[in-house]
């Protein structure tokens, strides 16, 4: 029975040092993205050998940094009005949203399985849920730098502990910075240099207002909007975020 307790302890232990070096790693990386811009993120390296795997060494990657200057004013105030209305002042985590987000997504299950439930009964297909969630510009950031794509509540943890590391060492700016120059915009597209040359075939200094907000508005589900660029709730959704963009604050 002793030995059996000093077993656990012993992994519990080893468990706790694997947990604190792993943090450790993270804020090493973390403070090395302050002076130095990071070649790819975790999410990216996923995305590629998912398609290096279905398409071979032919599949399309687009990704160009560029720095902060370069991306026009257009597009970072229709990225923070669609997707974080307070990114200037909260400290890279706002619950309310949070909480919003989990009462939203609570009463679209509830809804989903009603429909579910008629599709099967009349042998139609069942239409997926789409969740909402409730993530800030840095908790997005810190997703896909640094973790997986997994929806575990471990995960979603750490994303949040992260997030705060992002705050504490970065300053808004660099977050943006980073955020637009490895955010997904489509099938191995990433970036905003790289999106607004596959879509509008011009640098993203020289977005129009209309062109950054319909960029603005395919970041939940760009692999979804790619395909359907002319949808009238594309063109609708983006006539929205053009007129919020002259309150985005910009940092």
């Amino acid at each position: 029975h002793r030995k059996s307790m000093k077993a656990v302890l012993r992994l519990i232990a080893c468990l706790v040092v694997a947990g604190v070096a792993l943090e450790l790693f993270f804020v090493a990386r973390i403070a090395a993205m302050a002076v130095i811009n990071p070649e790819s993120t975790a999410f990216q390296r996923s995305e590629a050998f998912q398609i290096a795997l279905h398409q071979g060494s032919n599949g399309g990657w687009r990704h160009e940094w560029v720095p902060y200057a370069q991306i026009n004013d257009t597009l970072k105030r229709a990225v923070i009005a669609s997707e974080d209305a307070g990114f200037v002042d909260h400290n890279g985590v706002e619950w309310e949203a949070i909480e919003r987000a989990r009462q939203r997504n609570a009463k679209a299950e509830e809804l989903a399985a009603k429909r579910a439930a008629r599709a099967v009964a009349r042998g139609k297909p069942v239409q997926p849920v789409r969740l909402r969630g409730g993530s800030t510009i840095t908790q997005q950031l810190a997703k896909n730098l640094l973790l997986s794509g997994e929806r575990t509540m471990l995960r979603k943890g750490q994303e949040l502990v992260l997030a705060t590391l992002l705050e504490l060492v970065l300053d808004k700016q660099r977050i943006l910075e980073i955020y637009l120059n490895n955010v997904e915009w489509g099938e191995g597209v990433f970036g905003a240099e790289a999106a607004s040359q596959y879509y509008f075939r011009k640098p993203a200094s020289r977005l129009s207002a209309n062109e950054a907000a319909r960029l603005a508005v395919m970041l939940p589900s760009p692999k979804f909007f790619e395909r359907r660029l002319g949808s009238p709730y594309l063109s609708g959704r983006a006539s929205t975020v053009m007129a919020r963009m002259p309150a985005a604050e910009l940092p």
